[in-house]
């Protein structure tokens, strides 16, 4: 049964409902969470159910479909078989810990039950394509009954905590939901913050605030939230100080990063903004509970005190880049501010740990998408995604060769099919809108493992046509050779001294170039190096 908060009482202190208390809303509209499939909203919009306000009812307001309601509202099913549904695309892909749905105010409209289903699907489909019977949906919440004009908050089974990118809400049979609150964890795709700075703070990208002194006027969380604020409400504020001391607000970074520029936004908070301002960090890799922030006991000067002035925002460049998992913003003594962005980028550390957290939470079809632009055999893949969860890079290379080992001749000759010839490029075919970043790196690896071959002399270039076409012949397929690293006379000359090998021997070598050329692409996917 779920957790229901009805809207006469308080939350018990001792419920042992889910902690929500870290968790983001992984459907919010104002981090980009949209409805992008419903089979019916007669009465009212299913993209309702993503507003960040708390619903309202309008007593004697209505349109030209009846009562104005606000939520998703469906028409009676009467005696047609079925169930409504709404497919929502989440602002930030992650793992949904607990799913609230909110029936405030449908007092004789609410479903009677829902159950709750999540997916990866890649790139950026369509709305028919998500609603596609092919997409492979897992269970987040069973078919579960709902209590009418209340607070149901459902916890999602262990088996449905994968990272998903879309959600589909079933009501069963028909009626209205006020609000779709998908609690959970952000795992961004750690390609995103390669080559570029990103505010490692941004909630749309993992970094939580995870404590503040107080909030009584502004959620701790509104310092981190997507876009600008809009108003004084939409940003952290506390309550006058009448003594001592000062008012801290602490921010869990999306990974061990570098901080290079600090902008602390006081915009909308005229009279009530602090008088100044500190930053401070701390560099805790390895805390057992990253949100335990009573474990920091070293916070080091990111930005001495400063003063703010209201209504402005305000940017910080660092002399020198600040290493850091955490980030404490003092508000002296007291106030409001509308956000703070802490731009930098992530260490090598940090890099690692991030994507080994996102390989570890995808779905299993989402997991081997991207094992097979490293290694097209699919036997290889469903092995090595079978033995997640792995933690570290030094935990997933030796499985991914012991798999590769233990494998047929006939997958090896798979893998092998997938490598253009050295000296031969992918087309470079745009891939279609929807294609996703597993099969845009797959073309990508051999451009850059074969680099050297691009200056290479017109003679080697011949030679390596010739001896090719002289491999295949002998051998059954094409040359393999770790070409990273390698330039193009050294691969020549290999090509040339492997001609002499009896098949058997030969197959050896080349099956271990391909476990090279894997670890250097799993090296590349999770290191970004």
């Amino acid at each position: 049964m779920p957790q229901v908060t009805p809207l006469d009482r308080e939350k018990d202190p001792m419920s042992d409902e889910p902690d929500l208390t870290n968790l983001v809303d992984l459907a919010a509209a104002r981090s980009g969470g949209t409805v992008v499939a419903v089979n019916d909203e007669f009465f009212a919009f299913a993209e309702r159910m993503l507003l960040p306000e708390p619903p309202v009812v309008r007593p004697g307001v209505f349109t030209e479909r009846g009562q104005w309601t606000d939520g998703w509202e469906t028409r009676r099913r009467r005696d047609l078989p079925g169930a409504d549904w709404a497919i929502v695309r989440l602002g930030a892909p992650g793992i949904a810990h607990a799913i609230t749905v909110d029936t405030t105010h449908f007092t004789g409209n609410a479903p009677e039950a829902v159950e709750i289903h999540g997916a990866t699907v890649a790139g950026y489909p369509s709305a028919a394509e998500v609603a596609d019977d092919a997409v492979d949906w897992v269970e987040l919440v069973p078919r579960t009954p709902i209590t009418a004009d209340a607070v149901n908050v459902l916890p999602v089974a262990e088996a449905g905590r994968l990272r998903i990118t879309h959600l589909r809400l079933t009501i069963h049979p028909d009626g209205g939901v006020a609000r779709l609150r998908v609690h959970g964890t952000v795992v961004p795709d750690p390609r995103l913050l390669d080559r570029v700075t990103s505010d490692l703070a941004a909630a749309y990208l993992g970094g939580v605030v995870v404590a503040a002194s107080d909030m009584h006027y502004g959620d701790r969380h509104n310092l981190n939230a997507s876009g600008d604020a809009r108003a004084m409400g939409e940003g952290w504020e506390t309550r006058r100080r009448r003594g001592t001391g000062h008012d801290w607000a602490a921010v869990r970074l999306t990974t061990q990063g570098l901080i290079v520029r600090a902008e602390v936004d006081t915009r909308h908070f005229r009279g009530n903004a602090p008088r100044a301002v500190e930053l401070w960090a701390a560099d805790y890799p390895d805390l057992l509970d990253p949100d335990d922030i009573d474990a920091i006991t070293e916070w080091v000067p990111l930005l001495p005190r400063t003063r703010v002035q209201p209504n402005t925002r305000h940017l910080f460049d660092l002399e020198v880049p600040v290493q850091a998992t955490h980030v404490r913003v003092d508000a002296i003594p007291d106030g409001g501010l509308a956000r703070l962005r802490l731009t930098g980028v992530p260490t090598a550390t940090g890099r690692e740990a991030l994507a080994m957290r996102w390989f570890d939470a995808l779905s299993p079809d989402a997991a081997r998408e991207e094992l097979l632009a490293c290694c097209e055999s699919e036997d290889w893949a469903e092995a090595v995604v079978a033995r997640r969860p792995f933690g570290t890079l030094a935990a997933l290379l030796p499985a991914a060769e012991q798999e590769w080992w233990r494998l047929p001749e006939s997958a090896w000759f798979e893998a092998f099919t997938a490598h253009p010839r050295i000296g031969e490029r992918p087309t470079g075919i745009p891939a279609p809108p929807t294609t996703s970043r597993a099969s845009v790196v797959s073309l990508d690896a051999p451009r850059r493992e074969q680099a050297a071959m691009d200056e290479a002399p017109e003679a080697i270039k011949a030679a390596f046509v010739s001896g090719n076409a002289a491999y295949e012949e002998r051998f059954g397929y094409i040359f393999l050779v770790r070409a990273a690293g390698r330039g193009a006379e050294e691969m020549l000359a290999l090509l040339q001294e492997r001609m002499a090998h009896e098949p058997d021997e030969e197959l050896r070598i080349a099956a271990g170039q391909q476990a090279e050329i894997t670890a250097l692409r799993i090296r590349h996917l999770i290191t970004g190096a």
